[in-house]
């Protein structure tokens, strides 16, 4: 057995973290009853000693899933997801171990998110989805001047014989961004950790049309108090988990992807918001085409708003200048797309030339001598 040291060292709190041999191990005190158990979770690695108890059962700080204190079994329903546990005894007040853990680890059957399948893109024209993040009451539908050119703008992608379709973030439920990757990097996941445990959660539309579906992502936003909408930055921010996977498994999901905006408001601060979104949609591995974005702003001083509208719902020039940015953006998938399934690597070109004119010299060569 392997001598932990002083019981005191795991009566002061349920939960305590050490090192069985070179194992990372819990110790559980629970009701006067220790218990040891493998302090690595299942699902993604999380810390349980970091976690906390929800009556018997330890509570991964990461992601909530759960194991008995003692026994290491999942939580009821899942009792196949256990982590091993180690035999303990408690002798001349220090906490003993067994040098190995007694039971094995277990894993249910999960099957994979959706999400999380092979990214292939279909044969088939360039997809455009456009993405409405201007909030309203869906039931009650005000006209908003950046939905406005974004739907003219998706009609048009249509004419060019693109696939295309709307998402507006207003009518789909889902939560906010809840900081996985401030407990860990590790701890946020692709898919995000959320769309993983919540099924009702829908922003998982949103993640199949960016990362499986479109070539084309062209987002429209309002402009409010100099920034782009809330719902964008709730939006970005889950899709914060598709950044993470470049930076913590240099894992690119979004290639070939080309990105362009529609921002209109009352206020000015086009530039920023422009900024913003062109930062968070390069730093996800979009390109852009030349002048990404259109947009329209009356001004600090003409917060006018029944004429702001007024101008875009009958600004011709607005509507040619949203059809613009979808030949500009749609060509640009082309030209990817094109690039993609290229022959980069030519059979008579650069080197292999080279190599061709010596080998026919060195047959000359050879042919002379024998002549």
């Amino acid at each position: 057995m392997l001598d932990l040291g002083p019981i005191e060292k795991f009566t002061a709190r349920p939960l305590t973290r050490a090192i069985a041999g070179t194992a990372r191990v819990v110790v559980t005190y629970v009701d006067g009853e220790f218990g040891v158990l493998s302090g690595i979770c299942n699902h993604a690695g999380g810390p349980l000693a970091d976690g906390h108890l929800d009556g018997e059962y330890i509570v991964c700080p990461w992601h909530n899933w759960k194991y008995h204190c003692r026994t290491g079994l999942g939580e009821p329903g899942f009792e196949e997801d256990s982590v091993p546990r180690y035999d303990v005894k408690v002798e001349g007040g220090h906490l003993f171990v067994s040098p190995r853990p007694v039971t094995k680890r277990g894993h249910g059957v999960h099957p994979p998110h959706p999400l999380a399948r092979k990214i292939e893109r279909a044969k088939g024209p360039i997809r455009v989805v456009g993405i409405s993040t201007t909030n309203m009451d869906v039931n009650n539908p005000r006209f908003s001047t950046s939905d406005e050119l974004l739907r003219v703008a998706i009609e048009h992608a249509g004419t060019l014989g693109a696939e295309a379709q709307t998402i507006p973030l207003a009518r789909l439920k889902f939560r906010a961004c809840e900081g996985y990757y401030s407990k860990s990097a590790h701890a946020c996941t692709w898919p995000c950790s959320i769309t993983q445990m919540d099924p009702e959660d829908q922003l998982d539309r949103v993640y199949e049309a960016i990362v499986h579906w479109a070539d084309v992502i062209l987002v429209a936003t309002p402009i409010r108090w100099g920034n782009a909408s809330g719902l964008y930055y709730k939006m970005v921010e889950r899709m914060n988990c598709v950044q993470n996977q470049v930076t913590i498994a240099n894992r690119v999901l979004l290639r070939n992807k080309v990105a362009s905006f529609i921002i209109t408001g009352g206020q000015d601060n086009v530039q920023a918001v422009a900024g913003q979104m062109l930062g968070f949609f390069a730093e996800v591995g979009c390109l852009f085409p030349q002048f990404p974005y259109i947009a329209h702003s009356r001004g600090w001083s003409a917060e006018d708003m029944e004429r702001n509208v007024e101008v875009v719902m009958h600004s011709q020039e607005l509507r040619e200048g949203a059809r613009a940015l979808v030949n500009r953006a749609v060509d640009m998938a082309q030209l990817l797309l094109d690039h993609e399934g290229a022959p980069h690597a030519m059979e008579r070109g650069g080197r292999k030339a080279h190599h061709l004119v010596l080998e026919e010299l060195g047959e000359a060569v050879s042919q002379a001598g024998a002549d």
